[in-house]
C-alpha cells in the first residue's frame, strides 16, 4: 500500500473537526457585523464618513463567507451530523443565527449599497422567518424539551425578528417590518418570562452556556433600535425599551467577574453582539435627546465592544491552533 501524502494525511486529520463544526460559529458573524453598525453609529454622529465601518463590515462578510462554506461542506459530507444538531436540544436555537447574520451584514451594507442591501435584506429575512417558524414548530411539536435546556440563546429564533426593520423601513418595506417587529416582541416577552423562571427556580447554567447570559441585553436594546426606525421619535416605549437594555447590560456586568474565572469556550461570542446593540442603542438615544453623558456611556461601550472582540478573537484563534473547537461534545 502506497503512502499517504502530507495533503492527503491533514485533509483526513481535518474531517472529524469539519464534522464537528458548530452552528454556532455564526456568532462571531453577529459580532462583527455588530461592531460594524456601532461604528457606523459613531461615524453618523461625529458626522464622518464611513471608512472604518467598510472596513470592519468587509472583515464580516469574509467571516461570513469562510463560516457558511465550511458549515456548507458539513451539511455536503456530514448531513448525519447537522440532523443531530438540529435535534439537540441546545444547538437548535442557534441555527437562525446564520440568517440573522445575513440580515444584519445587509443593515451594515445599507450606506454603501441599498441594492447589495435590499438581496441581502430579502434573503435573510425570508430565510429567518422560515427559521422561526421550524424553531418554535420543534418547541411545541412531539419533541421532549426540558427545563434545563432552557437557557437566553432561545431569544436568537424568535426575538431576532425585531432586527428585520432596522434595514426594512429604509428601504420602504414598512409593513412587512411591522410583521417582523410584532413577532419579536411578542416572543421576547413571552421567552423572557420562561428565561427567568429558569434562572431563578432551577438549576444554574453550566459553564458552558453562562456566556449567554449576556443575550438578555440585546431583545430591548435591538427593539429600541428597531422602534426608532418605525416610528421615528422617542416616546415613552422607546424609552421604555432602551432602559430595559440599560437594566439588563446592568445584572449581566455584575456576572463579568465570574465568566472571566470560565474557561474559554465558543459560547463567549454571545457576549459581543449584546455588547454591540447596547452600544448602537445608546448612541441613537445620545443624538436623539442631545444627551452628552449618553454619548460618553455609548463611546465607552463601543470601547468595550471592541476590546471584547479583540479578545474573543485571540482566544477563538488559539483554541483552534490546540483543536479546543469543532470536537464532540
Amino acid at each position: 500500500m502506497s503512502e499517504q501524502t502530507a495533503p492527503q494525511a491533514q485533509a483526513e486529520a481535518a474531517e472529524p473537526r469539519l464534522k464537528h463544526f458548530p452552528i454556532s460559529f455564526f456568532a462571531i458573524v453577529m459580532g462583527l457585523s455588530g461592531l460594524t453598525l456601532g461604528v457606523e453609529r459613531l461615524e453618523m454622529n461625529l458626522g464622518a464618513s464611513h471608512s472604518v465601518s467598510l472596513v470592519v463590515l468587509v472583515v464580516a462578510l469574509l467571516a461570513f463567507i469562510v463560516i457558511a462554506t465550511v458549515y456548507g461542506l458539513k451539511a455536503a459530507r456530514h448531513w448525519d451530523a447537522v440532523v443531530w444538531e438540529w435535534h439537540h436540544p441546545v444547538r437548535i436555537a442557534f441555527f437562525p443565527a446564520a440568517s440573522i447574520s445575513i440580515i444584519l451584514l445587509a443593515t451594515a451594507a445599507l450606506p454603501f449599497s441599498p441594492q447589495v442591501a435590499f438581496v441581502w435584506w430579502a434573503i435573510g429575512s425570508a430565510l429567518h422567518l422560515v427559521g422561526t417558524l421550524s424553531v418554535v414548530s420543534a418547541w411545541i411539536g412531539h419533541r421532549a424539551f426540558e427545563t434545563p435546556h432552557l437557557n437566553p440563546a432561545w431569544f436568537i429564533p424568535a426575538v431576532g425578528n425585531v432586527l428585520v426593520p432596522i434595514a426594512g423601513v429604509p428601504l420602504g418595506f414598512v409593513e412587512i417590518s411591522w410583521f417582523f417587529f410584532s413577532i419579536g416582541i411578542l416572543f421576547w416577552i413571552v421567552l423572557l418570562t420562561l428565561v427567568f423562571n429558569r434562572l431563578i427556580f432551577h438549576t444554574p447554567l453550566p459553564e458552558r452556556l453562562f456566556p449567554t447570559l449576556v443575550i438578555l441585553v440585546a431583545p430591548p436594546a435591538v427593539g429600541f433600535v428597531a422602534y426608532m426606525r418605525l416610528v421615528g421619535e422617542v416616546d415613552a416605549f422607546a424609552r421604555i425599551l432602551y432602559y430595559a437594555g440599560v437594566v439588563f447590560f446592568l445584572v449581566v456586568a455584575l456576572q463579568f467577574p465570574r465568566l472571566l474565572r470560565l474557561p474559554f469556550a465558543l459560547s463567549w461570542w454571545a457576549l459581543s453582539f449584546p455588547i454591540a446593540a447596547i452600544t448602537v442603542a445608546t448612541l441613537l438615544y445620545a443624538s436623539k435627546i442631545g444627551s452628552p453623558g449618553l454619548a460618553f456611556f455609548g463611546y465607552a461601550l463601543l470601547a468595550l465592544l471592541c476590546i471584547v472582540i479583540l479578545v474573543l478573537a485571540v482566544r477563538t484563534f488559539k483554541a483552534i491552533r490546540a483543536h479546543k473547537v469543532c470536537v464532540p461534545e
